[in-house]
């Protein structure tokens, strides 16, 4: 199995919307690619709390089978759509993938 860790630092404003509503605009969209992509075992998606120091604002964590799995979930069209619209409104990711 494999877990795919991805965190997100976001501009205040970005594409006419503030950091809350692209968060919860991202958060809905990589929802909606559960049902659609058969390689996505599961799905986490958090806002941070703002409790600690030199936190991200948002993290993902999936799961998938296999390192297979993981590429076919990220070429897939509506992933890269979402992954798209993240790229105009983040100011930093990083990214951890991880055999369990």
């Amino acid at each position: 199995m494999i877990k795919h860790v991805v965190m997100w630092k976001f501009n205040e404003q970005a594409e006419g919307k503030s950091r809350e509503e692209n968060m919860s605009l991202i958060k809905e969209r990589l929802t909606a690619l559960k049902p659609n992509i058969p390689q996505l075992l599961s799905m986490e998606i958090g806002k941070d709390m703002g409790v600690g120091r030199d936190t991200y604002d948002m993290v993902l964590i999936t799961t998938f089978k296999d390192i297979d799995a993981l590429e076919l979930y990220q070429q897939h069209p509506e992933h890269k759509k979402v992954s798209e619209y993240v790229a105009k409104v983040r100011k930093a990711r990083s990214c951890v993938d991880f055999q369990i």
